[in-house]
């Protein structure tokens, strides 16, 4: 079992005890420890066999007998039992959107509704208006969630785990006798949020035995086509694979085909054309059959007078006219990242002290590093109060004393915007911490008027630094807010306010095409990974990647400025430059 097939199982556990109303701290633990394994760094298998299964943050002694039994028998008897008591099909209804645990209870207890199909035939019928405090509009909201969900569910596979099962294929491709290179392509290296079949290029000077090899993995449920530079498979894990095996001087123009995208790819196909050339993978060919190989991505642009294009930017949104002008961005890399502005620690709901996180992000080579555990308001995940937030800014000097200057800790919260706007902590807290996030987390789904002016007042006070994951979505889970997101960026723009991309493989809020707008309106962005452990700092490929699509160049991102720029920033919104209090 994978670590996104045992996480799968916890993460349905926690959504049947969510239903049948369990405690939530024991709710809680379940998706703690669900997330983790999901990211954890290493096979949980192999964690497993090991022994070392308490290794694993959020895994203690009785989830760790669990997984042990998944292990050595394949299935879990409490799993089994739980789903005897409620049916687990109820757990699907918890994905649309305005439907919680307890509402899923009542319709399987008031009307014997367990499906999303029995849900939709209701709403359609008029019958959960009768239940107490559902009504018309409540049946039209369930059945556009109903609709949106089902344009979710397409088939295309979150970012996050197509890059986890990408890696462990590239292992096995690039372990093969005779393969000189192996590369993912098509949107997984464009870095799209959601990836539909997996794109490999091989470079093999005996191709054909490598595709043999391929074709024999014991893991390959049926093989989907083969001819003779392209495999197509599917796994037991239910992922499409489409590999392209070249030698290695044709491996250029074959790993520029197969990463696409295909407007992009047609486009370019045209200005070959123009220039008495075909191009296809294979190279390019003269009208008199001359062919030119190009063993490079550089050498198939440069055939055509073009700079090379980063994969990123291959949507055919304007990236020839900036090649051809060359006004191509230097686009913002990983290595540019000097901090972190989005932190969690044991303090709310982090898995680690606050000197774990520092030492972590020193040794990662950051410069700085801002502690922004949850306000008051977010009770269930052990939100600062006032005097909380005195004794953290107390516990931070001790550390930074104690770590000396090789990274500089500066005490943050990420405040909670209130439904009326307001924020969770007055002024007067607000204005002592060196930086402040303001995210929404609840009452997600006001209407769009209510929720845009909400934020908007947020932006407008000037102890707010960053808006954290603005539009509050969760890939495949929850649907966004609905804001007026031209007058965000706008207030965001005008009063200097730093709009996060959130780097959660979950989240990726601001999406790539959201955060090329807000720059285009003279928004900063900020790439933050809102760890909770110190292996989530690692995240920050995936806003590095969103926020390329987006044509982020580096001085657009605040967090890579050095700290003498960053805490000028911060001073200068307030209007004077913020003292050291460290």
């Amino acid at each position: 079992m994978r670590n996104e097939e045992v996480a799968r199982v916890f993460d349905r556990i926690a959504d049947l005890l969510e239903i049948k109303g369990e405690s939530i701290y024991r709710v809680l633990a379940y998706r703690r420890a669900t997330e983790e394994i999901r990211s954890y760094p290493r096979d949980v298998e192999e964690v497993w066999k090991a022994g070392e299964l308490k290794l694993i943050p959020g895994v203690g002694e009785a989830i760790a007998e669990k997984i042990d039994e998944l292990f050595r028998t394949g299935k879990l008897d409490y799993y089994e039992n739980l789903k005897r008591e409620i049916p687990e099909s109820l757990a699907d209804l918890l994905q649309v959107g305005g439907v919680g645990p307890k509402k899923a209870a009542r319709f399987w207890k008031e009307l014997g509704i367990t499906t999303r199909e029995g849900l939709e035939a209701a709403a359609r019928e008029g019958r959960l208006r009768s239940m107490e405090g559902m009504g018309e509009k409540s049946e039209t909201r369930i059945l556009e969630s109903l609709a949106a969900l089902r344009r979710r569910e397409t088939g295309r596979i979150p970012l996050g785990r197509a890059r986890e099962s990408a890696a462990r294929l590239l292992a096995r491709l690039r372990s093969l006798p005779g393969v000189e290179r192996a590369e993912a392509a098509g949107s997984l290296r464009r870095w799209r949020e959601t990836v539909g079949d997996l794109d490999f290029v091989v470079a093999a000077t005996q191709s054909e035995s490598v595709r043999r090899a391929i074709v024999e993995w014991s893991d390959i449920v049926r093989v989907l086509g083969q001819g003779e530079t392209k495999v197509s498979l599917e796994l037991q894990e239910g992922l499409r694979l489409q590999l392209w095996v070249h030698p290695p001087e044709r491996f250029g123009s074959a790993w520029q085909y197969a990463t696409g995208s295909q407007a992009h790819s047609v486009r370019l196909r045209e200005f070959a054309l123009d220039q008495g050339l075909s191009l296809s993978e294979h190279g390019f060919k003269r009208t008199n059959g001359k062919e030119i190989l190009c063993a490079s991505e550089e050498e198939v642009y440069s055939t055509l007078g073009l700079p090379w294009i980063p994969p990123e930017l291959r949507e055919d949104r304007g990236e020839f006219e900036a090649a051809r002008a060359g006004r191509l961005p230097g686009l913002v890399e990983e290595s540019d990242l000097r901090g972190e502005l989005h932190t969690h620690s044991l303090w709310s709901d982090g898995t680690v002290d606050i000197r774990e996180l520092a030492e972590a992000a020193r040794d990662m080579g950051l410069e700085y590093l801002v502690i922004t555990d949850h306000s008051k308001s977010l009770g269930m995940v052990q939100g600062l109060d006032e005097a909380r937030v005195r004794e953290q800014r107390a516990e931070v000097k001790s550390i930074q004393k104690s770590l000396g200057s090789d990274v500089r800790i500066l005490h943050g919260a990420e405040v909670e915007i209130l439904a009326d706007g307001q924020l969770d902590f007055p002024d007067s807290v607000l204005a002592g911490l060196d930086l402040v996030v303001a995210s929404v987390h609840t009452s997600l789904r006001q209407p769009r008027a209510q929720m845009t002016e909400r934020v908007v007042r947020a932006l407008a006070n000037p102890n707010v630094d960053v808006l954290g994951h603005p539009t509050g979505r969760l890939l495949g889970k929850r649907d966004p807010s609905d804001l007026d997101m031209d007058a965000v960026f706008r207030t965001a723009a005008e009063h200097q306010v730093a709009l996060e991309m959130n780097c959660h493989p979950e989240r990726l809020d601001l999406n790539d095409i959201q955060a090329r707008a807000a720059l285009d309106f003279g928004c900063m962005l900020a790439i933050d990974t809102d760890a909770h452990h110190p292996d989530h700092l690692r995240l920050r490929e995936y806003g590095v990647g969103m926020a390329r699509r987006a044509w982020a160049a580096k001085h657009s991102v605040v967090n890579t400025w050095p700290l003498a720029d960053l805490e000028t920033w911060l001073g200068r919104r307030k209007g004077a430059v913020r003292r050291d209090r460290g």
